[in-house]
């Protein structure tokens, strides 16, 4: 009964105060990117639009519902913008970043889902990379990564551990722009 009770009191408070809003955190280099990015031996590059895939619906760019509580990206409440500043931090931290530059790269953000399931929660994220040079384009490739992990029955636990393995992808999303063939032959100096 003092169990019941505390479950009760706890859906009261969760009904009443309403939904918790919750931002990403900014995006940070990681050291794999960066020394990936310095060993490719690429010509430098600056960063143009990232936007949502066409047709995509405009609400999978804004924020995920993660058990009651709101998840938004801090710039400018956009996951394609997100993925955008993720590429650009990566590219200054490996000295790589020119708003001169010739070639940019741009993207289009198609898939993005958070789902902090009871047992195992899932997140995935697909992009489509586009680079130019010299206004001619010399790569367009969709790239996807996906990560499940083991998800705890409490919010509490279960939410920020879905928020900090969504913000992972994000980077890993980046490494897996970085090791591609097709994109490193695209930017090659």
């Amino acid at each position: 009964m003092h169990t019941l009770l505390k479950l009760f009191s706890l859906a009261l408070v969760v009904l009443t105060t309403g939904c918790a809003q919750m931002t990403m955190g900014t995006p940070q280099p990681t050291a794999e990117n960066t020394a990936s990015l310095r060993q490719a031996k690429l010509a430098e590059a600056r960063v143009g639009a990232f936007t949502l895939d066409a047709g995509k619906p405009a609400q999978m760019d804004k924020g995920h519902s993660l058990r009651g509580a709101q998840m938004q990206a801090p710039t400018n409440g956009s996951f394609a913008e997100y993925l955008r500043e993720s590429l650009r931090v990566e590219l200054a931290a490996a000295r790589l970043l020119n708003p001169q530059a010739d070639a940019v790269i741009s993207g289009f953000l198609t898939h993005t889902d958070v789902a902090p399931d009871i047992g195992t929660g899932t997140v995935a994220l697909s992009a489509r990379f586009v680079v130019t040079r010299g206004g001619a384009k010399r790569y367009e490739q969709e790239l996807s990564v996906q990560s499940e992990w083991e998800s705890s029955f409490m919010g509490a636990v279960a939410v920020p551990a879905a928020a900090q393995q969504y913000e992972g992808l994000y980077r890993k999303l980046v490494g897996r722009l970085v090791a591609d063939p097709a994109f490193r032959q695209a930017l090659a100096k």
